[in-house]
């Protein structure tokens, strides 16, 4: 049975799937795709966006199919695209109607189904209890839909992906499970067994969520349930609602990247509240980057005690002063001026310098200690740790380690060095350090955020700081060092928008809704703020979103306060001022200023 290996990079084996002529999974690479966002019914434009998409490099296209229309739509536009030599699959993106699943199977390569919506509507609040022969009853209403559904299926080669959302989970799971990565999975589970039960192995599996660490949390179960049950099927990576930017480029990389590292993945999807085209050079970047490790230097522990390591708990440590402890997660940055970010401490040379002008010196590992006591920073790698250094480091807990890694695996150097500490009792704070040599920001992010973020997602670091050598301003890298604190839900220090990428149902323009309704609240440090084109996973996703901005109809808006609609069919022209003047009511609301964020 494989396991992840926390410290080496190695793919899980999964089952090959083929999808058109496209095979997925197995010993292939790991595949790279978008979702249109036009209406399915533009058929020229439709087919004109599938092409800037593979052109881009994506290989698998997906379109929002509703109805019947949409389907026969979709039919148009599959051979409109192979009329062009172009042999890109297409996948038909299906909601609430189990109908247009079957038909559209018929047509195209493959079909994504939601178990939370795949024979009964969006629910928007649990209101029914169920006992165990209701619960029974209602799964065998979808064990025969869904049986009927895999025959077409097999008899038109049809591969499925069974798509489980955070958002759009069903009345009958959140009632047993809660809104939980055990409720995700078992939604996923159910359907894969009858799948194996029908001999239909033709199948992808996808685990999103807005919310990184849930994203995470709930792939690594999927996994770990199916390695259990003898289970391979092939998973497609992606955090929904990632928003645009800085912000979506970071959860992605930091959730995306994160599960690679670890070797799972075989399909990744970026979900960015922009073009789609866009999106692919993003998705090729995290997977090139992260396949790069491939065959690397073996890494070892330690320590040949038991780690005892908790994922998605932070990690015990002594308190120094501001960092460790039950501390926010401290930013270590060069010099800068940021207009609404400051660093806890700033390194200048080969010292620290905190918010007050303090300084502190870095230690070397082979000089090592002060005589004084204190706050003191000892910059080292995984190669310098030895059993000695250990011993001191447990004599004086109050040294906070700057840990490198120059390993093409920084991930497993790592954590190796931090579950060496673990293993032997050692309590030292860690401050984890990358160090890159770019001159292009977007790679900048995608790497510091795949390789340093995983680590706060499991709880086994202190702080962060970024060094790098190319032609990147420092406040730029400040803004990336929040930006990952922040997409790990360690520390906050800014709006956060959970915006959708958009597609067929998006019901107004999208990218002009987020960037009006960014100008007017980003200001408001540590509110969340939902965007949604439409109600498919609008109200879920937005479970920890403070307020909702969601596509009722055509220029219409509901507003939420949390999960509760407070207004409805708010015409498009007035929704976001009266966004506005909703959480202004509610007494979030505060005027903007030039003062500077000291989180």
């Amino acid at each position: 049975m494989w396991k992840s290996d926390p410290y080496n990079y190695h793919r899980r084996p999964t089952d090959e799937v083929k999808i058109g002529t496209l095979k997925m999974g197995g010993a292939n690479p790991v595949r790279v795709q978008s979702m249109a966002n036009t209406n399915t019914n533009d058929i020229d434009n439709s087919v004109a966006q599938c092409l800037r998409i593979v052109d881009a490099g994506g290989e698998l296209v997906r379109f929002t199919t509703q109805g019947q229309k949409e389907v026969e739509s979709l039919n148009i536009i599959h051979a409109k695209i192979r009329d062009a030599g172009c042999e890109v699959p297409l996948v038909a993106d299906i909601h609430f109607n189990a109908n247009v699943a079957d038909l559209a199977a018929r047509y195209v390569e493959k079909v994504r189904i939601n178990p939370g919506n795949y024979v009964s509507g969006v629910k928007t609040d649990v209101t029914s209890d169920y006992t165990d022969e209701e619960y029974q009853l209602e799964y065998e209403k979808i064990r025969n839909r869904f049986t009927a559904f895999l025959q077409i299926c097999k008899s038109h080669h049809t591969a499925i992906r069974i798509g489980v959302n955070h958002g759009s989970l069903s009345e009958r799971m959140l009632n047993r499970y809660g809104n939980t990565p055990e409720g995700m999975v078992e939604s996923c589970m159910e359907f894969l067994r009858i799948c194996r039960h029908e001999n239909f192995t033709n199948v992808v599996i996808s685990m999103k969520a807005s919310n990184t660490v849930l994203m995470m949390q709930s792939v690594r179960l999927l996994v770990e349930t199916m390695e259990h049950e003898d289970l391979h099927f092939p998973v497609h990576l992606g955090v929904t609602e990632a928003g645009d930017g800085e912000d979506g480029r970071i959860k992605s990389a930091v959730g995306i990247g994160g599960l690679l590292a670890d070797g799972m993945g075989d399909t990744i999807r970026v979900s960015l509240s922009e073009e789609p085209e866009a999106e692919i050079p993003v998705a090729r970047l995290i997977r090139d980057y992260i396949a790069g490790r491939e065959n690397h230097k073996t890494i070892e522990l330690k320590s040949k005690k038991p780690v005892g390591f908790v994922p998605f708990a932070r990690r015990k440590t002594t308190a120094v002063r501001n960092i460790g402890g039950e501390n926010l997660p401290v930013v270590i940055s060069g010099l800068c001026e940021h207009p609404s970010l400051k660093a806890d401490y700033t390194l200048i040379e080969n010292e620290i310098k905190n918010q007050t002008g303090e300084i502190f010196c870095i230690l070397d590992p082979v000089i090592f200690f002060p005589a004084n006591d204190g706050l003191s920073f000892l910059r080292i790698n995984y190669n310098q740790l030895s059993n000695a250094i250990v011993e001191q480091l447990k004599a004086k807990p109050d040294i906070v380690i700057l840990l490198e890694s120059s390993h093409i695996n920084p991930v497993g150097e790592q954590r190796a060095f931090i579950h060496t500490l673990t293993a032997e009792e050692c309590t030292n704070p860690v401050i984890v350090v990358g160090r890159y040599s770019e001159d292009n920001l977007e790679a900048l992010q995608i790497k510091a955020s795949a390789d340093l973020g995983v680590l706060f997602v499991d709880g086994l670091a202190d702080g962060i700081m970024i060094e790098n050598k190319g032609r990147i301003p420092e406040n730029d890298i400040l803004s990336l060092s929040f930006g990952i604190l922040q997409a790990t839900r360690v520390r906050v220090s800014k709006t956060e928008f959970i915006s959708c990428p958009g597609c067929g149902r998006t019901l107004f323009n999208l990218q002009t809704v987020v960037a009006a309704i960014k100008a007017k609240t980003s200001h408001l440090t540590g509110l969340k703020i939902g965007i949604m084109g439409c109600i498919v996973n609008g109200i879920g996703e937005m479970a920890d979103a403070d307020y909702g901005y969601v596509g009722a109809g055509r220029g219409k808006v509901s507003l939420y306060k949390k999960q509760s609609c407070i207004e409805r069919n708010v015409p498009e022209n007035e929704a976001v001022d009266r966004l506005v003047a909703l959480i202004k009511s509610n007494g979030d609301w505060k005027e903007p200023d030039n003062s500077i964020n000291n989180f």
